[in-house]
Order: C-alpha cells, then sequence, then structure tokens
C-alpha cells in the first residue's frame, strides 16, 4: 500500500501557520537511529520565502521528529503545528544553497524509525 504526503510550497497559509505557532524542542532527546527508504522530495524557493512540509499524522504515540543536522545557514525551521490530518513543519529560506531535511517517525522521543522523509531544498 502506497503512502502519500503532501509538501506545501511557499504559500499564504504556511506564512499563517508560522505567525500562530512557535516550535518548541527537547534538548533530552535521543538522536534518530537509521533511516529506512522513503520518498525524497526536491523543493525550490527563494531567499526569504517560506516552505512548509505536511506530514500525515499518525497513531500508536508515533512522532515526526527531524532526524538529521540540515544547513541552518539554507532554511531555519519558524513554527509547527498540527493541522487537520497532517503535522506541518515551517521552514524560512535564510540563504542561497541546498540542505536536505530529513524526518523520521519514532514511538515517541525514542530513537528507533519506522518511516522516513527526505526533502531536498534549493533556495536560490
Amino acid at each position: 500500500m502506497s503512502r502519500s504526503y503532501r509538501i506545501i510550497a511557499p504559500v499564504a497559509a504556511a506564512a499563517a501557520v508560522a505567525a500562530t505557532f512557535a516550535t518548541v524542542g527537547r534538548a533530552d532527546s535521543p538522536p534518530v537511529g537509521a533511516l529506512p527508504n522513503g520518498p525524497t522530495s526536491i523543493i525550490q524557493t527563494q531567499k526569504g520565502q517560506l516552505v512548509a512540509f505536511a506530514l500525515p499524522k499518525r497513531s500508536a504515540g508515533r512522532v515526526w521528529r527531524i532526524a538529521r543536522r540540515f544547513d541552518a545557514a539554507v532554511v531555519r525551521q519558524v513554527s509547527e503545528a498540527d493541522v487537520g490530518n497532517s503535522v506541518v513543519l515551517v521552514f524560512k529560506a535564510t540563504g542561497s544553497g541546498t540542505t536536505t531535511v530529513a524526518f523520521g517517525l519514532t514511538r515517541g522521543e525514542t530513537s528507533k524509525a519506522f518511516e522516513s522523509r527526505r526533502f531536498a531544498v534549493r533556495v536560490r
């Protein structure tokens, strides 16, 4: 069975989400371990634009977490929110370049990833 996901390119809706919700991270969370194979998408945008990633909500305590470091000189996270049946993470394009934002689906704050999504972001 294939699973679908949505990518919301820089749009006004992303700006509304960014203005409404703040991101809270936990410094004591274990890192996400090995990522299973998952889809990779390429996003192209311009400096100063917002990019939103909509990941499907999952049950049984499973949560999407940023799985790998990404280049904050290219993008930085500005917000995160539950929107309908999706978890939406909004990033701002901060500078020219390319970076990959990888997400792993874990059970709570554990390290084992059950699913993954990767997004190669190219900022002009």
